[in-house]
């Protein structure tokens, strides 16, 4: 559906969803009072704070084009801010709140930014360890009251807001004339990469960049004004700030925020989402839970759950295919519903039309069980530097194990490996193709590619040849017309015998398996795979009470791994297959260093870290 009003930039989005809403009680916004409950804000109110921020911002010497970072939560000061910002023609720099201070600071450094806005009083702190240390950095907000006695000056959000809304009664005209001076190529964002190696880079993005993305994704995702997004995926994102922020107020939806990310299975049941927009992660855990649920059960419930989850593919192939299931079809899929996967539905809140998955491979196995259940999940595919989408599934065709089709307004060509050869292309306008190339590197062009990185023109002319083409760095190729990722080129493993192997498609086969928690393969240089694997807690519980390094050695803890590992390498490429492995008791985490805000698998430092276990692995080979 398309968005409900045209605009080029934010500040034109939230001016005609003002006039398109007027009079109107749907809310733009909702959030969880501790008192009140579950607390609407309509777009009137949401604009108001918004040009409140901006006065304020304006009134401390913030211009357009200054920065103004933010690290909080998802919650709607968060949204207030980064409007008042646009409002100004200042640009939003949007922090993860799981960043340490070190790396605050170098973000704070980099981008100069004038203004910092924080949450809690934990981020709180961590804006007094680095003030002294930015030079550019004048002003802190704190949208929470600090605890003790702070000694950083700051200004409180209800103070900025009063402030604010008192100098635009006397500077109204001037700030008027910013606000409308905000042109489709100014930048709007710098959304810092969370840097699986090496230092963050600053993306530059440009309301053409956002807006472009969010229109065209508007054209893919049937979202309606009646529809409400549960927001829980960090705006500091490209994902959740283009899909879940823009494209959803766009589209005239209600955005809930949750209470926090620990919540999320909470606040599904009580604000009942009708669009989740999500990780592959979150569902992976799902299909685990039930998997996990029913295998342990075993005997007929084992049997009936196989048997509707039969009785649902059908339902969808014959969708597919643009059939009707026939009565007697349709009386045994609404018999499956009632015994097998209302119980799933209700966990979600019972009223999810669709869900939207990004930001890493969706494995084919858990798109197929969510769509024979009746919630269909649309994959799609991008990166932040493309502000992000570049492709997604259509709603009525989706192929899991692919990303889908080319967003309307990108082109996305395939670069050979051997050459700078572009050996297949196509625009979102190609539509019906049956294209289909040989593995490449993904490149892509559009307005919803990025200006540069932020203070580095090296690292840009890296990424952005002379024609336009962004790199992305991933290897895919179009199969029928649908896009198909392979992996990252950087992932790349390269055997002792001189073959190249994905690791990626390897660790999305055993994803699907409630036992695992996480693997990584291994073998760069190596005569053989092997893999690193963090076993799911409760499964390791229910076989030893513990994890500990003598348990995860022992053969009957280490048996059912040992045969899953089997299982796949019976299948699996001479030079595919997993041929030893250990188990690791701590999770791959943002804390431990081992994984991105994003989480994304930190590879090197994985292996740098559990070096003396691969070694292990490899010993007496030559």
């Amino acid at each position: 559906m398309p968005a409900l009003v045209p605009f080029e930039t934010i500040p034109q989005l939230l001016s005609g969803l003002v006039a398109h809403f007027e009079g109107s009680d749907r809310p733009a916004l909702r959030y969880k009072d501790k008192a009140a409950g579950w607390t609407p804000i309509t777009h009137v109110a949401l604009h108001a704070d918004a040009l409140a921020f901006a006065g304020w911002l304006h009134h401390v010497g913030v211009r357009p084009g200054d920065r103004v970072a933010v690290l909080s939560e998802n919650r709607p000061e968060w949204a207030a801010a980064d409007l008042g910002t646009q409002l100004l023609g200042a640009v939003n720099v949007a922090l993860y709140t799981t960043l340490p201070a070190d790396q605050v600071e170098y973000i704070l450094r980099d981008s100069g930014a004038r203004v910092f806005v924080v949450s809690t009083n934990l981020q709180f702190k961590k804006a007094a360890a680095v003030f002294d240390a930015c030079p550019e950095l004048e002003h802190v907000v704190a949208l929470d009251e600090p605890k003790g006695t702070p000694t950083l000056p700051f200004t409180r959000w209800a103070e900025a807001l009063a402030a604010g809304h008192a100098y635009r009664n006397t500077h109204r005209a001037e700030l008027d004339a910013l606000t409308a001076a905000v042109a489709p190529d100014d930048l709007s964002a710098l959304i810092y990469t969370s840097g699986t190696t090496g230092v963050p880079k600053g993306v530059m993005l440009t309301h053409a960049n956002i807006c472009s993305n969010a229109r065209a994704a508007l054209e893919v995702f049937d979202l309606r004004p009646t529809d409400e997004h549960l927001s829980f995926l960090p705006l500091s994102h490209a994902f959740e700030r283009t899909a879940g922020y823009v494209a959803a107020l766009a589209g005239g939806c209600t955005i809930t925020y949750a209470e926090s990310i620990d919540a999320v299975a909470k606040n599904l049941p009580e604000v009942r989402p009708t669009i989740l927009i999500s990780v592959p992660r979150v569902f992976e855990k799902l299909y685990n839970a039930v998997a996990k649920s029913v295998a342990e059960a075993g005997g007929a419930k084992q049997k009936v759950f196989d048997w509707a989850v039969a009785t649902g593919k059908k339902v969808a192939a014959r969708e597919a295919a643009g059939k009707r299931a026939g009565p007697l079809l349709k009386a045994q899929y609404a018999l499956a519903q009632r015994l097998v996967f209302s119980a799933l539905h209700e966990k979600l809140g019972g009223r999810i039309r669709f869900a939207v998955s990004g930001g890493a491979a969706l494995p084919r196995a858990i798109g197929e069980f969510f769509q024979a259940a009746g919630l269909p999940i649309i994959e799609g595919y991008g990166l932040t530097e493309t502000a992000p989408v570049l492709a997604a599934n259509p709603m009525d065709a989706p192929r899991y194990g692919s990303v889908g089709h080319v967003l309307p307004g990108v082109t996305v060509a395939i670069r050979s490996l051997d050459d700078d050869r572009l050996i297949g292309q196509l625009s979102g306008e190609d539509y019906p193709s049956t294209m289909t190339t040989e593995p490449g590197e993904i490149v892509a062009r559009g307005p919803n590619v990025m200006r540069g990185y932020w203070n580095d023109e090296a690292a840009t002319h890296a990424v952005i040849d002379a024609d336009g083409w962004y790199h992305t760095g991933d290897i895919g190729r179009f199969d029928g017309g649908y896009l198909t990722i392979t992996d990252r080129l950087k992932h790349m493993i390269v055997s002792k015998g001189g073959k190249n192997i994905y690791p990626g498609p390897i660790e999305d086969a055993f994803k699907a398996d409630p036992a695992i928690e996480q693997l990584v393969v291994v073998g760069e240089g190596r005569e053989f795979l092997t893999a690193l694997v963090v076993p799911n807690e409760a499964a390791l519980a229910a076989l030893t009470g513990g994890a500990t390094d003598d348990v995860l050695q022992r053969e009957e803890v280490r048996a059912p791994f040992a045969a899953a590992f089997r299982a796949y390498s019976r299948g699996a490429a001479s030079h595919e297959k997993i041929r030893d492995f250990r188990l690791v008791a701590e999770p791959f985490s943002e804390e431990n260093g081992l994984m991105t805000p994003t989480m994304k698998l930190k590879r090197r430092a994985i292996e740098q870290r559990y070096a003396a276990l691969i070694e292990s692995m490899y010993a007496g080979t030559d």
